[in-house]
């Protein structure tokens, strides 16, 4: 079983970057603003990422042609998923679980700056279960629960 108080230590200066992007910039603007100052801030905290990191899914072992993009894969196990939408809904957790699934990732991050604050959801994989829980530490039945 994974340890979550450890998984949320380890992604603290992640979402520290997400709230410092909020905080200069403001709510209303396009998400690709936001991913770029997203990109500037990590830079300038100096934490490790890449930006549009593409993923392949696998198939008996087998890399499969379809490609992915992330918009963030920080410090080699964080995926951070950024939006500028009304509200995130559950397409929006079914793409960033797919994405956790696919790339192994402990840690994955779903971002809205559209609101006045900035809306950080929370999720982890546990490799050894192959399932998601949220910041509860409670499993998701499936990619659509939240």
């Amino acid at each position: 079983m994974i340890d979550i108080d450890e998984l949320k230590e380890y992604s603290y200066d992640v979402i520290g970057a997400i709230l410092a992007v909020k905080k200069e910039l403001g709510p209303g603007l396009n998400e690709k603003v936001y991913q770029e100052g997203f990109a500037i801030e990590l830079s300038a905290q100096g934490i490790p990422f890449e930006r549009e990191k593409a993923i392949h899914p696998v198939y008996r072992g087998r890399p499969m042609d379809t490609i992915f993009y992330l918009d963030f894969f920080c410090k080699n196990d964080i995926i951070v998923e950024l939006k500028a939408v009304k509200s995130l809904d559950k397409e929006h957790r079914a793409q960033l679980f797919n994405y956790m699934h696919i790339a192994h990732a402990a840690i994955g991050l779903l971002v809205n700056f559209a609101p006045s604050y900035a809306d950080i959801e929370r999720y982890y994989y546990d490799h050894d279960e192959n399932v998601i829980l949220n910041s509860e530490g409670n499993t998701l039945r499936n990619r659509y629960d939240t």
